[in-house]
Formats: C-alpha cells, structure tokens, sequence
C-alpha cells in the first residue's frame, strides 16, 4: 500500500491511497482548489481512480469528490448521514470496502458535524476535523449541524484504534508530522480532559479566537448540492 499526504504548503490536507498491486487509487478529502494537480498526478501514474472519499461536509472549503467523480467515473463516497447531494456511495458506522487488496473502513465520529466520520486504512487513521494532531485538538462545533455535546461523546470511538495508528488530520500547519494515536493521548489536550465542562469551555473559547468562516457561504452550498459555483471568489 502506498500512502501519502498531496497538499504542500497548506492547511487543508487531501490523502491518497494506492492498491499498488492493481494501481487502483482513492482520494480522500480532495479540494477543488487542487483538482488539476490530482488529475495530472492519476495520469502520470496511470492510476484508476475509484474512490472520491469526504470525510465530511467542508466549511472552509469546496470538496473535489463530485469534480472527480463526473471526470474519473469513480464512486463519491460519504458517511450515511450526509446531506450532501451527489453522492454515489453512502456508508455505516464500521462499514468496509475494498481498494484492490486495502481494506478500507468507516467509523462515524459526529460532532464537528453531523455526517463526519473517520477513515481507516491500515497503519493510518483520517480524521478530518473530529481531531487534530497535538496542540490543535479538535475541530470546532459551532459550524452548520455542529454538536458540542455529541463530539465529546464520540470521542470514544478513539478505543477502536491500536495506538500506533498515525492520526492523519484534515487541517494542520504545513510541515506538521502526522503523530500516532498514543502521541496524541499524550499531547492532544482534548484526549487529556476528564469533564465535558472542559471540553465545552475549550470549543467556546477556540471559536471565539478563531472567528468566522470566510469561505463558508460559497463552500457549504457548493458541498451539499454538488455543484462548482460559477465564481469562486479565493480562486480570482
């Protein structure tokens, strides 16, 4: 299995997973922004698209799937509970399928949002935003279907997970490296709180420092209905 992080240099991160047996790959998280530089990369590679994967319903970005899905005829694949329009592929809570001999499978982790799950593949774990690496902790819950109470519940499906898999986070600094489950119970705050007073005092006070979403009025109705807006205003 090949397994690598695309996006250099920026905050959002989209994974690749490579069956290299069959050269069948997946991409998961992949952002509009970038959707050229994944195209050229499954040319140059002659690699099969077969899965368009979003862990979840992006805020801060218009998702690749539905882009990648009408281009490479592959299967856009979200958690069940999704409102997301254009999906091909609705999963459960622990479903798996298959990329040539990886397995891949789902784990619902609701919170950030309603629809967020985690992604696993051996050795590796993509969060998204239901968790960070380290310092960063979760992902904020004060965004569209967003649960304060139900991300600190679901905080349990971390137990699932052998604690050398690396968590692979959908927004880190550049250049962060992706550490393992055990790291990160470690140095995660989050993973270190006992009451979810504590967890609930820390998601207030990281909203009100980070504040709005700039892009979320242009990426969250592109997201749920499947569609490229006409004008795109970070891309002019």
């Amino acid at each position: 299995m090949r397994f690598e992080q695309l996006n250099e240099g920026v905050w959002a991160m989209t994974y690749l997973i490579v069956d290299e047996s069959t050269s069948q790959a997946a991409l998961v998280d992949p952002v509009y922004d970038f959707m050229d530089a994944y195209v050229s990369l499954l040319e140059r590679e002659n690699l099969t698209l077969v899965y368009a994967i979003a862990t979840h319903t992006h805020a801060d970005h218009i998702t690749a799937c539905f882009s990648l899905r009408e281009s490479h005829d592959c299967q856009y694949v979200m958690s069940n509970e999704t409102a997301s329009l254009g999906v091909t592929m609705h999963v459960d809570d622990e479903e798996k399928i298959m990329l040539g001999s990886i397995p891949i499978q789902f784990h619902a982790a609701p919170g950030h949002t309603n629809d967020s799950m985690i992604v696993h593949v051996p050795g590796y774990m993509m969060t998204g935003d239901f968790l960070f690496n380290g310092q960063g902790g979760v992902g904020r819950d004060d965004l569209p279907s967003g649960r304060v109470n139900v991300h600190w519940d679901a905080l349990d499906v971390l137990d699932r997970f052998e604690g050398s898999t690396i968590v692979c986070s959908g927004h880190d600094p550049p250049g962060t490296e992706m550490m393992s489950l055990d790291w990160n119970r470690e140095n995660n705050p989050i993973l270190a709180m006992e009451s979810f007073d504590d967890f609930k005092s820390w998601q207030d006070e990281t909203a009100a420092k980070l504040g709005g979403v700039s892009k979320i009025k242009t990426a969250i109705p592109a997201n749920l209905f499947g569609e490229v807006p006409d004008h795109i205003p970070w891309l002019d």
